[in-house]
């Protein structure tokens, strides 16, 4: 798997569990007060974001992605919806003839 595509799961993945964690969790701890809610989808989405900054870096080192790119899709990661542009981008990425293989 090239380290394009594995950037693209682990972009999915944490964005999907930034969102459970916003319109999930987050009422559910302050709705109803279940507090627990928000611990357990928290550390699940902490670990998934490392995961994402770690695959980040090594999609940069291998794609490259420039400075520029880089920022702006750590910047995404911190938006909500954020992560569905970054994969619009990387999918046009892909699809350049650089990384045709």
């Amino acid at each position: 798997m090239s380290e394009l595509k594995k950037f693209r799961l682990i972009n999915k993945i944490e964005g999907y569990s930034f969102l459970i964690l916003l319109f999930i969790a987050m009422p559910v701890k302050y709705m109803m007060g279940y507090p627990m809610a928000t611990k357990i989808t928290g550390m699940i989405h902490g670990l998934l974001f490392i995961a994402f900054v770690y695959q980040l870096l090594e999609a940069k080192r291998a794609i490259p992605f420039s400075p520029k790119e880089t920022l702006f899709f750590f910047i995404l990661s911190l938006i909500p919806f954020g992560s569905f542009y970054t994969e619009k981008l990387c999918k046009v990425k892909e699809l350049q003839p650089a990384f045709a293989k």
